[in-house]
């Protein structure tokens, strides 16, 4: 990567010490997700990033977190778009903003592969840093239509103390919900949050983000330092 202040190779990375979170976003680029919907989510995740309340939760949590980001579609169509970056300081998460932003999407009209995307996303994770959780966060407004489905790739790819969390998006799709609850949540704490629609993914990844950051589950906070604010108030 050339984009400035906060990304590093993996030799680098490796040096980095005491990292708490992998986190690894998985972006929906399927046939079902049009422009439009492509750009909001897009939108959506920058916006989530500059949230004031989950930049404290990344900077004074006790320990550095590194992000990473792809997108996936069908059986062979998954790119990555951002390999990892340790998020240090403000400079480093307003880089890694740019590079999600500027990043073309990848494909535009493949079924919706989510076993194959998570065996890459497997693969990826296992590219990171040494850190004391792996997190997996995949958003997408469909169930799988092609290849394998989420629970096979959890037997079948490395996935152990990997938690796997969701973002379903809800539109044409009725069980996308239900899906997401049942087959793609995985692993150690993991839980899905739920957009209604591409014009809510903002306000969905920015509280996703932050329950990821802090460890936190609906209703409780498990041992991590938790950051006081609005969203740690409205999650409580």
């Amino acid at each position: 990567m050339s984009l400035g202040l906060g990304f590093f190779g993996t030799g680098a990375l490796a040096q980095q010490t005491h990292c708490r979170l992998a986190l690894l976003l998985a972006l929906d680029v399927s046939s079902s997700v049009d422009d439009s919907e492509y750009r909001l989510q897009k939108e959506g995740l920058a916006g989530a990033l500059r949230d004031p309340d989950v930049r404290r939760a990344i900077l004074e949590g006790g320990g550095t977190v590194a992000l990473s980001a792809y997108e996936w579609s069908g059986r062979n169509q998954s790119q990555l778009v951002m390999d990892w970056v340790m998020l240090s300081d403000e400079a480093s998460i307003d880089a890694a903003v740019v590079r999600l932003l500027s990043a073309p999407r990848s494909y535009n009209r493949y079924p919706t592969a989510m076993g194959y995307a998570l065996g890459f996303g497997a693969g990826i994770l296992e590219t990171a840093p040494v850190c004391e959780r792996r997190v997996i966060d995949v958003s997408g407004d469909g169930i799988t239509n092609d290849g394998f489905r989420p629970q096979q790739a959890y037997t079948h790819f490395p996935f152990e103390g990997v938690t796997v969390n969701g973002l379903a998006v809800m539109g044409s799709d009725p069980r996308v919900v239900e899906y997401f609850e049942g087959e793609v949540r995985h692993g150690p704490g993991a839980f899905v949050e739920i957009a209604a629609g591409y014009e809510d993914f903002l306000r969905a990844m920015t509280r996703k983000l932050f329950r990821e950051l802090n460890d936190m589950m609906v209703g409780e906070l498990v041992p991590m330092p938790a950051l006081p604010g609005p969203l740690e108030t409205e999650l409580r």
